[in-house]
């Protein structure tokens, strides 16, 4: 902790940190944390997702905001709600004893419980652009006395259009304000805003990592939702030395695996958001010691460690963001030494798994799950390697004389047969996995897209695929079976292109649905 010390945090943030199980700054931490903690320039952070950079400026956020002053100081605004709730869990985790109220805004929440939370008094609110116009418009946001006003993944709310919402939003804001402004590149889009807004700033890159390293194996295995338990297990029990983090998206999800496996005889524990800080010391020092092997968690619970040696990083349930899979791989294949990274792909999910692949650059090659033949021959195969290393140990002179007893009143190979029954009773019986199913998954799937714009608003088959592509940012399009109507137009493209597109416009809403969506399927017989 004494790289963190010397970067000017508090005692409290210190022991926070600690309590987290953080042991040094990452590059972007250690250069951002002493500039915005001591000086009173705008700052320029250029660093990719998964460095850091949340606490880089979270961190000295939690030093500066005053918890006696009730009104909003610090906004922080972020391309998606996933991030929103992400960012603000995390600062809210290192805040340690101080009384900061920390309120993510966000749509798809409940307006009237966000509304509870602002006249109690938030003091850093963190926020998609979207909702955080709503409360303006309504006049239940006020941030026209800003200390802080933060850009988080600043090109990637530009590449989703909210360029004229963030100049909005910033109109509602006081002059003396500080401007952080994070992003992983800098386009010319983000250099206007610069310009424009940020006059005495300071810049600051830290170098592109590889957070995908060249020792990171990726495979995936395409399971039913019903058998990913079950597949779970098959992968931990062929390996000789499982050592991994098991990540699924939602608090729910994590309990009910790691309690599952604890069912099983596995050392598992579970890691989320409702750990407590004493509960989650403690369950990281016995992972760290390896007293547990397995540890399930949710992506908040687990950033910021820094835990060597994983064999494997184990995605049962696939992140929405593409950074956040290339965070979570990120943790094997550290220290020279291999690890493997593997991910369950249901059905429903193969579309969110190509556009992963697509976005993060990563080669994920399919592969088969272990069949219990192979699982059972390798257990088999591990006792007579561990029996082989206790017979040349000869740590086992006080066992000869029951030995030679035994021996000579019944048939060795009945005696050994028995002492292996005794101690390993089901461990290699094929009957104690369950069996998975097989799937079904159309590699070469297409979506079928709803588009409310026709040939009222001045669109043919040409126009309308122009105006997709302008909008997206996509330099070709593979689109089939165009319809154009007065009012509205249907298009069908590869499960790649969909996603991206439907990530797009699912910001830019028509009235209450998006300005291009999944086209709902026609009721056959009606």
């Amino acid at each position: 902790m004494e790289k963190f010390k010397n970067l000017g945090l508090s005692p409290n943030t210190i022991e926070s940190l600690r309590r987290k199980g953080y042991e040094e700054p990452t590059p972007i931490q250690e250069k951002i944390i002493p500039l915005l903690l001591n000086q009173k320039k705008d700052v320029i952070g250029q660093a990719q997702t998964g460095t850091g950079k949340t606490a880089a400026f979270g961190l000295p956020l939690i030093e500066k905001i005053s918890c006696k002053n009730k009104n909003v100081q610090a906004l922080i605004l972020t391309p998606t709600r996933e991030l929103a709730i992400q960012v603000a869990e995390e600062i809210n985790s290192l805040k340690g004893k101080k009384r900061l109220n920390i309120a993510p805004i966000y749509g798809g929440q409940s307006i009237e419980l966000q509304l509870r939370k602002l006249k109690k008094g938030v003091h850093i609110v963190v926020g998609t652009p979207g909702r955080i116009m709503d409360h303006l418009q309504r006049g239940t946001l006020r941030i026209d006395n800003l200390s802080y006003f933060i850009l988080d993944e600043a090109d990637e709310m530009l590449n989703m259009g909210f360029l004229e919402d963030i100049e909005e939003i910033l109109s509602h804001t006081n002059d003396n304000k500080r401007i952080w402004l994070f992003s992983a590149t800098m386009p010319d889009k983000i250099l206007n805003i610069v310009k424009k807004y940020m006059k005495n700033y300071e810049f600051v890159k830290v170098s592109k990592e590889h957070l995908a390293t060249d020792l990171t194996d990726q495979i995936y295995f395409e399971v039913n939702e019903s058998d990913k338990f079950e597949a779970l297990c098959r992968i931990i029990d062929v390996e000789p030395e499982f050592y991994g983090l098991v990540f699924c998206r939602t608090k729910v999800k994590v309990e009910e695996v790691a309690n599952r496996l604890i069912d099983r005889g596995y050392e598992a524990e579970a890691l989320h958001g409702d750990i407590s800080q004493h509960q989650r010391e403690r369950i990281l020092n016995k992972f760290k010691r390896k007293r547990i092997n397995i540890l399930v968690a949710t992506d908040v619970a687990a950033r910021g460690l820094d835990i060597s040696n994983l064999t494997h990083v184990i995605n049962y349930s696939l992140p929405e963001d593409p950074n956040f899979y290339v965070h979570r791989i990120g943790r094997t294949g550290r220290a020279g030494k291999e690890g493997t990274a593997i991910t369950f792909v249901t059905p429903s999910e193969y579309r969110r798994l190509v556009y992963i692949k697509k976005v993060s650059k990563s080669k994920i090659r399919k592969e088969k799950l272990p069949e219990v033949s192979e699982i059972i021959n390798a257990k088999i195969e591990r006792l007579k390697s561990e029996l082989n290393t206790i017979i040349e140990e000869k740590d086992h002179e006080k066992y000869l004389e029951i030995a030679e007893t035994l021996l000579n009143e019944k048939d060795p190979k009945e005696v050994v047969a028995s002492l292996l029954k005794y101690s390993f009773n089901g461990e290699f019986d094929e009957n104690s996995y369950g069996k998975i199913g097989k799937v079904s998954i159309n590699k070469h799937g297409k979506t079928r897209l709803f588009i409310a714009k026709g040939k009222s608003s001045d669109f043919d088959e040409k126009k309308l695929v122009e105006f997709i592509m302008k909008k997206t940012g996509l330099e070709s399009l593979n689109i089939k079976d165009i319809k154009v109507f007065d009012n509205f137009s249907f298009l069908t493209v590869p499960f790649e292109e969909a996603e991206v597109i439907l990530r797009y416009f699912s910001k830019h809403k028509r009235g209450r649905r998006p300005l291009v969506d999944k086209a709902k399927e026609r009721k056959r017989g009606n």
